[in-house]
């Protein structure tokens, strides 16, 4: 468990100004939290003061019911996962020796290193024997921020820190790193710290959303709750096309889904589509394979 209690970040120079002010929350264990808001709001400052990258001004901050400043800085990060947006690979290594630079900091005889980099690769959908010998050079923008997560992974740590991991990658392939993101939550059951000015970004990932504003936590709450009760105007308005109108918290897909969707095969021609869908009062069509297996969707805007 993660505690922040009373925590303040305080600058000081031409201007002194809180970019944390009395910050207190507590991150449960296997939670995925995520912290939300607009620039400046105070919520990087407040994920880097967890592995001391920041020091608070005033405060406490504990995991697992120790003070962190009762630990050797560096002895703390290597035992926390870090990911960052500018990935930061080393070049000159393999993706293997990327992956396994922690573990081996944590002086890991190299058996157990190495099986749990390639077990790692495994997971992410990246087979060793096609991926561990190749340079980040080698790699797309999405290949080598999944190795920054994995790398971040690598040393079995309870807790993981990910700082707008995705925000310089495009939309498809953000998609799908967070689609992984989630898979590994799941697989894992790590705790995640993630940060992020993507509403969209936070609603998807999140247990539980940290909304800040202007170094205040002003909401603590599941996705669903922020999006039925914002807690103020400057919330309600963050969260945009997002907000609901009450009513729907309690639901859940199948409540509202279609039980008999209209199913074609490939084979069927474009004009017998938009006539089946006119018929039916649709918009979409199922398509599968001869034997019923789904092969993906077919939409009214797509044919038109």
């Amino acid at each position: 468990m993660v505690s922040l209690k009373h925590v303040t970040k305080k600058y000081t120079g031409a201007e002194e100004h809180d970019a944390v002010h009395d910050v207190s929350l507590t991150i449960e264990d296997g939670q995925f939290v995520v912290l939300v808001g607009p620039s400046g709001c105070g919520k990087t400052t407040t994920l880097k003061m967890i592995n001391r990258l920041i020091e608070p001004t005033k405060g406490e901050i504990t995991i697992d019911g120790r003070n962190i400043r009762s630990v050797n800085p560096v002895a703390l990060r290597r035992n926390i996962g870090y990911v960052i947006q500018q990935i930061g690979l080393f070049p000159n290594m393999t993706i293997l020796e990327n992956i396994e630079i922690v573990p081996k900091l944590l002086k890991w005889e190299q058996k157990k290193y190495r099986k749990k980099s390639e077990e790692l690769l495994e997971i992410a959908g990246l087979p060793p024997a096609e991926y561990a010998d190749k340079y980040p050079s080698e790699l797309s923008g999405g290949q080598q921020q999944r190795i920054g997560v994995l790398r971040a992974l690598a040393g079995d740590p309870a807790l993981v820190l990910m700082d707008e991991p995705f925000g310089a990658l495009d939309p498809i392939t953000r998609d799908s790193l967070q689609d992984e993101v989630i898979r590994l939550h799941k697989t894992l059951k790590k705790t995640f710290v993630f940060v992020t000015h993507d509403m969209d970004e936070a609603v998807k990932l999140a247990d539980v959303i940290v909304f800040m504003q202007r170094g205040h936590i002003v909401q603590v709450a599941p996705p669903e709750e922020i999006l039925e009760h914002p807690a103020n105007e400057f919330v309600r308005e963050f969260i945009g096309q997002h907000a609901t109108n009450g009513g729907s918290q309690d639901l859940s897909v199948r409540d509202v889904m279609r039980g008999n969707p209209v199913t074609v095969t490939g084979s069927k021609r474009l004009f017998e589509c938009v006539s089946l869908m006119n018929s039916k009062g649709i918009d979409s069509l199922i398509v599968t394979d001869d034997d019923g297996h789904l092969k993906g969707v077919v939409s009214i805007e797509t044919l038109r």
